[in-house]
């Protein structure tokens, strides 16, 4: 059913109508009236299915009833996530969906001044959105307390409990009111991580997972190239400049890496940004933000970019270099073919990642599309052999297609009303 018939806020319906959410995704369908009862939730969904919101949503609207009957004041939900840049995003949905509503709500992250946060914090919030490391600062400066906190979630709940957060979250649940509310989303979660997370949830919680065999979205088309290291500069090159007006997420494996393929690109005369855990807020943010807004089409990132966040209109990822695990691969490509949007994924396979490649196949239940190259197309070139470049032209042309049938749907005039 349309969100305009949920038992939700007026207000919240005019933000989701505002926003462009009519319907909800099945993780939201399933999700809302759980969370809107107070259930423990564990949810697992593919990349860009509407997680956020599917939280988001019901958070808001309990608290805003709260206010209303003018209950307890105070920080009433806490939201914890692995990275800083997923943190500012998370916080920018829950304030556009808490708009003209009485909830407050803040996005807390390292890499920049506390007085300022600590100064935001005193004058009263409702949604605490944070990463553990400067939470638990600000903890101990007693400048946070925890003890009206009655939901916790925890977005990308299976990388927070491989980062070895598991004694965090147990400190923090430790302070909250015995009866409280804990909601897991995460796109993926293996065996040793799900027993961690059933352990911290109630008996009863109702454990939700969407399109469990589709690790990833169908509207992402994905290939894989053989390529040698010392090649790998050349091929994207061409790439970037086979697609002048896309924009382009380029994954690297280390930091030091990300820095070298901007300088390579630099020195053919293409412009990027890069992101990774050795820049200083401010600059992360910078860079985030020139490639949001397209001043900058092309990002060089570390899998610190790949957790969660939500850029609009990101054509294509590019595997520079192959994930060493296998489920960072589906958080990588999932920048891409987000809600009802088509993207294409092109990993760079070496002879040294042909391992990592298996275990990700595995990983995905099916195989990535090959496309060889020709022998002469090793040397400074990404031109195909004549049967893959008509493989690796289909799916650009889909995309192309895909495209074209969107601007053409905005640019159509709308039909007169009758008189």
């Amino acid at each position: 059913m349309k969100f305009d018939r949920y038992y939700i806020s007026a207000d919240i319906k005019k933000n989701l109508s505002r926003l462009g959410f009519k319907r909800p995704t099945d993780i939201q369908f399933k999700a809302i009236p759980s969370i809107l009862n107070g259930e423990d939730v564990l949810a697992i969904a593919q990349t860009g299915t509407g997680k956020t919101a599917a939280f988001a949503i019901p958070v808001i609207d309990k608290i805003q009833r709260s206010k209303s009957s003018k209950r307890s004041q105070g920080i009433k939900c806490v939201v914890m996530a692995p990275t800083r840049e997923l943190a500012q995003q998370i916080g920018k949905v829950f304030d556009a969906l808490a708009q003209h509503t009485k909830v407050k709500t803040f996005a807390l992250f390292g890499g920049v001044e506390q007085e300022r946060q600590i100064a935001r914090l005193q004058d009263g919030i409702d949604i605490l959105v944070t990463t553990p490391g400067r939470m638990f600062d600000l903890i101990n400066q007693g400048a946070i307390y925890l003890a009206g906190v009655d939901t916790l979630v925890l977005d990308e709940a299976d990388h927070m409990l491989d980062l070895g957060f598991i004694e965090d979250i147990k400190y923090v649940k430790k302070m909250l009111p015995r009866k409280h509310q804990t909601l897991f989303f995460s796109a993926t979660i293996n065996d040793e991580i799900r027993k961690l997370a059933y352990s911290q949830v109630n008996s009863t919680a109702i454990r939700i997972q969407v399109s469990p065999h589709d690790k990833v979205s169908k509207n992402i088309s994905h290939a894989v190239m053989f390529v040698e290291p010392d090649d790998k500069r050349f091929f994207l090159e061409r790439l970037i400049h086979e697609n002048p007006d896309s924009k382009i997420i380029v994954f690297v494996r280390t930091r030091v890496r990300a820095e070298r393929v901007v300088k390579a690109m630099g020195r053919v005369g293409i412009t990027a940004v890069n992101i990774h855990g050795d820049k200083d807020q401010q600059a992360r943010t910078e860079a985030m933000q020139q490639f949001r807004e397209g001043r900058c089409r092309i990002m060089i990132a570390t899998d610190v970019s790949a957790r969660g966040i939500d850029i609009p209109d990101v054509a294509y990822v590019i595997n520079y270099d192959l994930p060493e695990k296998p489920e960072n691969y589906v958080h990588r490509v999932g920048r891409t073919g987000r809600g009802i949007s088509k993207g294409i994924a092109i990993s760079f396979c070496s002879r040294e990642e042909r391992t990592l490649l298996d275990e990700i196949q595995v990983f995905l239940n099916k195989p990535i599309e090959v496309l060889k190259l020709g022998k002469g197309d090793a040397a400074k070139t990404i031109a195909p052999s004549s049967n893959d470049a008509l493989a690796l032209k289909a799916l650009v042309d889909e995309h192309d297609a895909w495209l074209n049938r969107k601007k053409k749907k905005k640019s159509r005039p709308g039909k007169a009303k009758k008189r």
